[in-house]
């Protein structure tokens, strides 16, 4: 291993690879830990980070991967297994003496919630803070990568619709590169974020139709919101996209969870703990216009 002092796992994913993208500009020595040393593995080597391979089923793969390690970012997916995973982050990192580590949860994580992934990340959690590990969890709110998703992104554009089952609730999209940034300032600088939780939101709370008339602002072309049901959402997820049952029964609740104000709000957290402000949904558009190309 090199002296590397911080670890990112989700190297590769956008809130991973953002915060590595960051911590490189702050001269920082990271760590990768990846799942498979392919070419996305290659590629953050020769940008000089260094690459631990092994996946959250080990506890000694991520045992290993902390050594020398400070400060350590963990991340998992709408999937089972987070909460095993978790303790095996967090007794790797106690028994390396890491001194911080930065939790990505979400926004709908709570003891009573309906979707299995949100009670389990609730759970995590706390896994984490019984660990005693000084641990920052942050809860974004709805990404607003869900608009540029290739299963989304291709069919808005397509249809020039919006079709999600979110009625006229709203929410502060935040883009998954401000929480990268927001981790890996976390990262570098962990002291007196130690035990916080914080909510991340963009900078401007909106429905669907504001949001698909911002998307028309930059496109030049009309997007409208046209609301579906909560069922026919299912349907879609199950029999067109082929999300897996666990992933779809996690945003059949969501999409409740959004009538029924969770995921609303905003703040300027992005801003203070970053100091650079959120993009808003023109900016971001406007930064993935490709994929509407």
């Amino acid at each position: 291993m090199s002296d590397a002092e911080i670890l990112v796992s989700g190297a590769t994913g956008r809130t991973g690879g953002t915060a590595i993208d960051e911590l490189l500009k702050m001269g920082k020595s990271v760590r990768a830990y990846v799942r498979s040393d392919d070419e996305r593995a290659t590629a953050l080597r020769q940008r000089g980070v260094d690459i631990a391979v092994g996946d959250f089923t080990s506890i000694d793969a991520i045992r290993a991967a902390m050594e020398g390690i400070r400060a350590a970012y963990f991340l998992y997916p709408i999937a089972p297994g987070i909460i095993s995973a978790a303790a095996y982050f967090a007794q790797a990192a106690k028994e390396a003496g890491v001194s911080a580590i930065v939790n990505m949860s979400q926004i709908s994580a709570r003891r009573e919630s309906a979707s299995h992934a949100a009670q389990d990340h609730w759970v995590s959690e706390r896994v984490f803070d019984w660990s005693g590990v000084p641990t920052t969890h942050l809860r974004p709110t709805f990404f607003a990568d869900w608009l540029i998703y290739p299963h989304f992104g291709r069919e808005i554009w397509a249809t020039k619709k919006i079709t999600f089952p979110f009625a006229n609730g709203r929410h502060a999209p935040i883009a998954a590169d401000d929480q990268g940034r927001v981790i890996a300032h976390l990262l570098a600088n962990p002291q007196g974020h130690e035990g916080k939780i914080y909510t991340l939101h963009g900078p401007v709370e909106m429905n669907h139709s504001e949001i698909a008339a911002a998307m028309s602002e930059v496109l030049g072309a009309r997007i409208d919101y046209a609301p579906t049901s909560i069922e026919a959402f299912k349907d879609r997820m199950e029999n067109l996209y082929k999300f897996p049952p666990f992933l779809v029964q996690h945003l059949v609740e969501v999409a409740q969870n959004y009538h029924d104000g969770i995921f609303s709000g905003t703040n300027d957290a992005v801003e203070k703990i970053t100091g650079t402000p959120a993009l808003s949904v023109q900016e971001f558009i406007a930064q993935n216009r490709a994929v509407f190309a």
